[in-house]
């Protein structure tokens, strides 16, 4: 028996000015996107931006159904959009965000759910390199990570299976 021990890298940033400039517009476009979030049930409003490699900005929002869970988180939205649009552009970047309209303290630390995890991979793997994720964190701050390995160390994909 061999026991492995998994690490994960993240930087923090005390507030959104810290951020690299491309990194802070990519989360300013989230927090748009948030904001026409369709969550009527839940009442929490996520927001996704996807930064392709050459410079276009795709947005997503959670999209809620009453037939759940026929809705559609916001990450996944925003990379199936990125996907149909430009099949042939990888993706650099996602930045993520998300309030609910039910706590007085406007913004959450939010993390990808598993099934939006498995997608990002999948395009990390479609494209062949790293995507950067940009998270909002408590109390004001960010999470960067270099590669959605950070969340999803053991990913599936294509290779496990051919």
């Amino acid at each position: 028996m061999k026991e492995i021990k998994l690490e994960q890298t993240f930087t923090e940033y005390a507030d959104i000015n810290e951020l690299p400039e491309e990194d802070r517009k990519l989360m300013k476009e989230a927090e748009q996107a948030a904001e026409a979030a369709y969550a009527p049930y839940s009442k929490f409003h996520v927001g996704a931006a996807v930064l392709l490699d050459n410079g276009t900005i795709v947005k997503g929002n959670n999209q809620e159904n009453a037939a759940y869970p026929s809705g559609l988180c916001a990450e996944r939205v925003a990379l199936f959009a990125s996907g149909a649009h430009f099949p042939k552009i990888g993706i650099k970047a996602i930045a993520i965000t998300a309030y609910s309209e039910l706590k007085d303290n406007h913004h959450q630390a939010v993390s990808p759910c598993g099934d939006c995890r498995q997608v990002m991979a999948e395009y990390e793997h479609r494209y062949g390199h790293s995507i950067r994720l940009i998270m909002e964190a408590e109390e004001g701050k960010y999470l960067v990570s270099t590669s959605v390995r950070q969340l999803l160390p053991y990913m599936f994909n294509s290779d496990n299976i051919l």
